[in-house]
């Protein structure tokens, strides 16, 4: 069966009153390396089907979710059964809204998934084989992958509504060991398109960065004027994204409840101007346009699957615009419809240049690589930990002198945005810590004041 048959067999198989069908057909193609050696490399295609089936009953709408990866129609028919099941036994769900309705299907529904292959690697292949080849020859050692794929999810409802969405996605991941594997750095790059990837780029920032661990010094914990490259950056905001539930902030419970009742929202968070936001017609980052809900939660609704999205701006000019939410939670804090969106993006007014740029503009400080093991100790706070990875510099008179040892930092992602020194440009990023969950992102390079450095870590 295509994506096409399998959701309108399951509308009409269902024997609930309303029902969403999603089925999400992925395919995916990558390629490997250790010690400057391919290692694998695949192609791999999966099938999902969701649905969520709706009873209708006196005391409101129940909702029965089930998801399986199906091949047959017999494997369909038993995913319907038990959604329909789920709906029958279930409670009253507090989010029951009206399924979104639509009108004719889009031009490109009767189009078929769309696939990849190892030809989406035709350029880039050449250019990892040589810079592989000159790692050996310099006695550096490279471990990592490249992954394309795309996703390609087929909507449909018992009100209507028919939606195609087409997502593509990939990444580079690259880490440079010296051949003692006494030293140890890390790239990262999101790749949607591996026409156009400057390898050599990505080998001259690993070979600085090892050249750098040339020299060891030995740092106290501390707070440290900071340098947060772009990844770092990364993690730390969608952690932040991923707390900012409407719901929860009105209840009290978070970093964005307003004292004495309600939430934040208003307040200002940044002297810098920042802003926060979600599109999905970024350039680069472009994601669904419409809501596709396979499970409800604070800020997402299966009865709020096709809903149109469009950019929102979660911290505007500084101060606290929106938070996540669903049209349930909408009604329960009087705040905007504003559902979740796959990308997310920081902006500082007045930010230009790169990390080395912030580097040369720091006096004394440190310049990191990457966070690792991000926790949450503090959700009134949002007080995160974690350690740093593959290289601490310590900066002087505008220059690396050398790397220092690894660090457990504590630290907030809304503090950080409180201490902004000075930001760099914007551009498309690699979360290292988030990236197999939440990729889509494009962040600037920040200079923090005083990061909080709570112990010495011995991670390397």
């Amino acid at each position: 069966m295509t994506p096409q048959e399998m959701v309108e067999r399951a509308l009409a198989t269902t024997r609930s009153s309303g029902c969403v069908a999603i089925v999400s057909a992925s395919s995916s193609v990558n390629v490997r390396w250790a010690g400057n050696t391919l290692t694998t490399n695949g192609v791999m295609r999966s099938r999902e089907v969701t649905v969520v089936a709706i009873a209708e009953r006196p005391d409101g709408a129940a909702a029965g979710v089930v998801s399986a990866s199906v091949a047959t129609a017999e494997d369909l028919e038993a995913v319907v059964r038990a959604a329909d099941a789920a709906a029958s036994d279930a409670q009253p769900a507090p989010d029951a809204a009206p399924l979104v309705g639509g009108g004719d299907a889009p031009s490109d529904w009767d189009l078929p998934p769309a696939e990849t292959s190892a030809d989406v690697f035709q350029t880039y292949a050449p250019r990892l084989g040589a810079s592989l080849s000159q790692a050996r020859a310099e006695g550096i050692e490279l471990f990592g992958f490249a992954e394309h794929d795309l996703a390609t999810t087929y909507v449909g409802s018992s009100a209507g509504l028919r939606l195609r969405q087409v997502q593509p996605g990939g990444r580079i991941e690259t880490t440079g060991k010296s051949h003692d594997r006494s030293r140890s750095t890390w790239v990262g790059r999101y790749v949607p398109d591996f026409s156009d990837v400057d390898v050599s780029a990505l080998d001259v920032e690993i070979r600085q960065r090892l050249d750098w661990q040339g020299r060891q010094i030995e740092l106290a914990p501390g707070r440290y004027e900071t340098v947060l490259p772009p990844s770092s950056v990364a993690d730390l905001m969608v952690y932040l994204y991923w707390t900012a539930s409407a719901r929860e902030a009105f209840e009290g419970r978070t970093v964005f409840s307003k004292p004495g009742g309600g939430t934040r929202v208003g307040e200002q968070l940044s002297a810098s101007g920042a802003g926060l936001f979600s599109d999905p017609a970024y350039p680069g980052l472009e994601c669904a346009a419409s809501v596709i809900a396979t499970a409800s939660s604070s800020v997402s609704s299966v009865f709020d699957t096709g809903l149109p999205l469009s950019r929102t701006s979660w911290v505007a000019d500084g101060t606290l615009r929106n938070l996540l939410q669903n049209r349930h939670t909408a009604d329960l804090t009087g705040l905007d419809l504003t559902p979740p969106i796959d990308n997310l993006v920081l902006e500082v007014p007045g930010g230009s240049g790169t990390t080395a740029d912030l580097v040369a503009n720091t006096e004394r400080g440190l310049l990191l690589t990457t966070l690792w093991y991000i926790r949450e100790v503090d959700p009134q706070t949002l007080l995160l930990t974690g350690l740093t990875r593959d290289g601490v510099y310590l900066v002087e008179g505008g220059e690396v002198v050398g790397a220092v040892n690894n660090f457990r930092f504590n630290e907030s992602p809304v503090g950080v945005l409180e201490r902004i020194e000075e930001a760099g440009a914007t551009g498309i990023a690699s979360p290292r810590e988030w990236g197999d969950y939440f990729s889509r992102v494009a962040m600037p390079p920040l200079r923090v004041a005083d990061f909080n450095m709570s112990t010495v870590s011995q991670a390397s």
